[in-house]
């Protein structure tokens, strides 16, 4: 089973973010990390998607929901939506408001009774943007400990208003502080490669995604060596789309200098063994 750690269908809320409403952006970045635009992409076409998907082998995809500022906003109902319409195809991760303790808790109650499988906190790129290690993000971290379930946290590439978001001391201490807790750090922790390999190394509860800057951006080749070594049963593969091609992304990546048995796993062992697929 090969599944894509983070896919976004150009549907619902998603069409309202800065990834379809700044379409020319968004394909300027596919093509400096080598890519042509999905056609999926730029017709904003779910059907075509599918397509994508089947033609690719991707039997499963990761949909996001997020609480953002200049980035947009995807309720987590678009998510329930879009996982109901299309069965065994999508995988919910919610998204919370981390300036309600209370509020944030009930909605990962909820969102757990209602399907969701992963919590998406993305500190810098709140309204009011938080720090990794804000302490207001703590008792959130706990319950997600206590209940089990992953956290994917976006610590990587515009991750805040400046380069401190993505600072991956801060990203240690809390992997540090809730050693049972399982993060996904989203978009590979980039550009800190070595830093966050690093890490990677020390906490076990760290698992990886570099998704988008896995490719060809600088240092993407510590990546590679990673998920061929130490990190194969904790990194997860992720086209990020519509910033990448599903189908191209795919053929690209199978080709790179990974044993075949480490790339099963990076391309879904590992993500039906996180999510208990």
């Amino acid at each position: 089973m090969i599944v894509d750690f983070r896919l976004r269908p150009p549907v619902g809320g998603f069409l309202d973010t800065l990834m379809y409403s700044a379409g020319e952006r968004r394909d300027g970045f596919t093509r400096t990390v080598g890519f042509e635009p999905s056609p999926a992409a730029q017709q904003q076409s779910m059907e075509l998607l599918l397509q994508e998907m089947d033609a690719a082998g991707v039997h499963k995809g990761v949909v996001v929901g997020r609480l953002a500022g200049t980035l947009g906003s995807v309720p987590n109902a678009d998510v329930q939506r879009i996982v109901a319409e299309h069965p065994g195809r999508f995988i919910g991760a919610a998204s919370i408001d981390p300036t309600s303790r209370k509020g944030a808790c009930a909605t990962i109650d909820q969102a757990l009774r209602d399907g969701f499988k992963l919590i998406n906190i993305e500190p810098g790129s709140y309204p009011v943007p938080m720090y990794a290690d804000d302490r207001r993000l703590y008792p959130i971290y706990a319950h997600c400990e206590d209940v089990g379930v992953p956290v994917i946290m976006m610590v990587g590439g515009t991750a805040g208003p400046d380069l401190s978001y993505s600072d991956p001391i801060r990203t240690d201490r809390v992997l540090a502080d809730f050693p049972q807790l399982k993060v996904v750090v989203a978009h590979g922790g980039w550009p800190w490669v070595n830093e966050i390999l690093h890490i990677a190394f020390r906490r076990t509860n760290l698992y990886l995604s570099p998704d988008m800057y896995f490719s060809r951006m600088p240092g993407w080749e510590e990546y590679v060596k990673a998920a061929d070594s130490f990190l194969a049963d904790r990194m997860l593969y992720a086209s990020s789309f519509p910033f990448c091609p599903v189908k191209d992304y795919k053929s690209w990546f199978e080709r790179l200098p990974i044993k075949p048995e480490n790339l099963a796993k990076v391309m879904g062992g590992n993500a039906c063994r996180l999510l208990g697929l």
